[in-house]
């Protein structure tokens, strides 16, 4: 039987596929399946960033879109533009004494603010754009779980070469077309990888003895030196490298970018150029926000409703009193949910897939008892060591105030060089805390601005304040999985409930990690320190010495922008809600693929772990429906 939608009149075999968000997962999996071949319908519930009308903290009273999108230097400030951020408040805590302990939290608003975007491109929108590889044992954890071989590392880095199109790498790029390719980069993809820090950077002379002095000292610092002279030699520095990936290595790295000569590009890029060549194949619907999912008597998901209109979602800044127009769209295929780790679990309980207590409670009658729908969530842990130069601005910033209309932007536009073309970050380094198991958990970032977590207008003082080092510790493959989101209301556009309920789990050894990474980036500062050069430790300060003081600030100060793990791949015994082809339990033609699928948070930085997942669901889905007849599906039971 076919079914026709009065308002938008397509019938559900016009779309084989409708894909639900177009972040890293979802634009991936979208692009990719409307390239082969397939008929997709892609539903965004923003705008495009690059046409929206939008400010930020630093210009309130001013449109700075596209420029907060593009430039590199600017993604604080996309992540506060009006136009595009999507503000949760979460908590950190249950109890609201240790949740009070936080100087950001923000009580009239209930919680600590966590930055997520509603646009085109999702989070990859407003992201740093780091672009590191996570580690193979987070493949090895999947394949394990499951009993999945095609999870396993060597498989997995299909999809990153077959995404990736390498361009910090020249001289292998050149052995690549003589079919060498020790590096395993990939070199013909559709997303655009560089360099972070252009080298002019480094005739900074305060900024080049910064850099030069930490490395000298991180590379003293474990006594693996032969190691990290053969890394150097085979990588140089590229945390991306095959050999080091699979050496589980530490010590200093350089960042890549998901740049394009030096301006951002994600996975709003890849959606357009794929609508672009396959009009016929791939249609985006955006102002977009799914309310549910909508199955027949078999359980199977033929279709979405959702509702039309722009700013409908409440964690907008400045949300639509408007109820939106409600639609429904079908297809005869599948449904992927891909609206990241907040709203794909609320998304599957507002259409009766949960606990069935939760359900119950907010009314919802219950397709599928699912316990581990928003549990399981997941994030790092990042703390910061803030110092104040003595010197007014590093003069890498000359001219800069982080508007369109200065000096640097001038720069960048005319050349995309200065310091504009980078996220801001100078050195990286991978280390391996006392409490770690084989691969480096430990990740540092030094900053040329002071930034310490997430408020309200936060990008503002990141900024402004351009005579700061931060240094930013970052612990992966955290412990606590002790998380859970659940439902506000039977509401669609409110957000839902969020707590992280941090250090639950595995508390001490993650607090013992993190003490480690204050220690080792303080040791990293000394020598600015002895030359004067550093005037004073603002955060956590230099009389917060002990651990059990150090603990307790980062109890305290700590933050993440991470979030996973919701709807986790996993046995349903052990709170799991997909298969290992992504597929939702007791349901057919659902799937789910975005940072919530994970069943244990991946490597360092999310966004290339999931931009592989896009990638694998699509062969996934690919695979299948080449050996599976058409399906018909009918009207919706409800």
């Amino acid at each position: 039987m076919t079914a026709t939608d009065p308002v938008t009149n397509e019938t559900d075999t016009d779309w084989e596929y409708i894909v639900v968000g177009s972040g890293a997962g979802g634009g991936t999996v979208a692009a990719r399946l409307a390239e082969e071949g397939c008929k997709v319908i892609l539903l965004e519930a923003g705008g495009d960033p690059t046409q929206l009308t939008g400010s930020n903290a630093l210009s309130p009273n001013e449109n700075t879109l596209p420029a907060d999108y593009e430039v590199p230097a600017f993604h604080g400030s996309a992540s506060e533009n009006s136009a595009v951020k999507w503000d949760f408040f979460v908590r950190h805590y249950g109890k609201e004494a240790d949740q009070q302990l936080d100087p950001s939290y923000r009580p009239e608003l209930g919680g600590v603010l966590y930055p997520r975007a509603g646009t085109l491109g999702g989070c990859t929108a407003h992201n740093a754009m780091i672009f590191v590889y996570p580690q193979n044992e987070d493949w090895d954890y999947i394949a394990e779980l499951t009993g999945d071989e095609s999870w396993r590392p060597d498989k997995m880095r299909l999809c990153f070469e077959r995404m990736e199109r390498c361009e910090h790498r020249p001289v292998y790029r050149w052995l690549a077309k003589l079919g060498l390719n020790p590096t395993r980069h990939g070199w013909r993809g559709w997303l655009s990888t560089e360099r972070a820090l252009p080298i002019s950077l480094l005739f900074n002379r305060a900024l080049a003895r910064a850099v030069i002095d930490a490395g000298l000292e991180a590379f003293k610092e474990d006594g693996r030196q032969f190691n990290r002279i053969k890394w150097f030699l085979e990588s140089g520095l590229d945390p991306n490298d095959w050999r080091l990936v699979r050496d589980r290595s530490t010590g200093i790295r350089y960042l890549p970018l998901t740049t394009q000569d030096h301006a951002r590009t994600s996975s709003r890029e890849r959606v357009l150029d794929v609508a672009n060549r396959f009009p016929k194949n791939l249609k985006i619907v955006m102002n977009a926000l799914a309310t549910r999912v909508l199955f027949d008597q078999a359980n199977r998901a033929i279709g979405v409703e959702y509702l039309q209109g722009d700013r409908l979602y409440r964690a907008h800044t400045n949300p639509n009193r408007e109820p939106g127009e409600k639609k429904s769209i079908y297809a005869s295929r599948e449904v992927i949910l891909a609206g990241g780790a907040f709203n794909t679990p609320q998304l599957l309980m507002l259409s009766g897939i949960g606990a069935r207590e939760t359900l119950n409670q907010h009314g919802i009658a219950v397709r599928v008892d699912l316990p581990g729908v928003g549990k399981n969530l997941q994030d790092r842990y990042e703390i910061s060591v803030v110092n104040r130069m003595k010197f007014k601005a590093w003069s890498a910033y000359k001219g800069a105030r982080f508007t369109s209309d200065d000096r640097q932007f001038r720069r960048w536009k005319r050349d995309r060089g200065g310091i504009y073309s980078t996220n801001g970050s100078v050195l990286t380094l991978f280390r391996r805390s006392p409490v770690a198991d084989e691969v480096p958990d430990l990740f540092c970032m030094s900053l040329l601005a002071r930034f310490s977590g997430y408020f309200p207008s936060y990008s503002r003082v990141f900024a402004e304040k351009l005579n700061y080092l931060t240094w930013v510790v970052l612990k992966a493959h955290t412990r606590n999985r002790a998380g859970e989101i659940t439902l506000r209301s039977d509401d669609p556009q409110d957000t839902p409930l969020i707590n992280f309920n941090y250090f639950q789990d595995g508390g001490d050894e993650d607090l013992t990690a993190v003490v480690d990474g204050i220690r080792f980036v303080r040791r990293l500062s000394t020598k600015l320190k002895e030359d004067g050069m550093i005037e004073a430790e603002e955060l956590p300060g230099e009389h917060l010495e002990s651990d059990d003081d150090l603990k307790q600030y980062i109890r305290s100060n700590c933050w993440g922008h991470h979030a996973s793990c919701t709807c986790s791949i996993g046995p349903i015994e052990q709170n799991g809600v997909l298969d290992s082809n992504f597929r939702v339990h007791k349901t057919q033609g659902l799937r789910v693929v975005d940072a919530s699928a994970f069943p244990r948070i991946p490597g360092f930085f999310i966004a290339c772990a999931t931009y592989m997942l896009g990638e694998k669901a699509a062969g996934v889905i690919l695979a299948e429906r080449a050996n599976s007849p058409q399906q018909s599906n009918s009207f919706p039971e409800d």
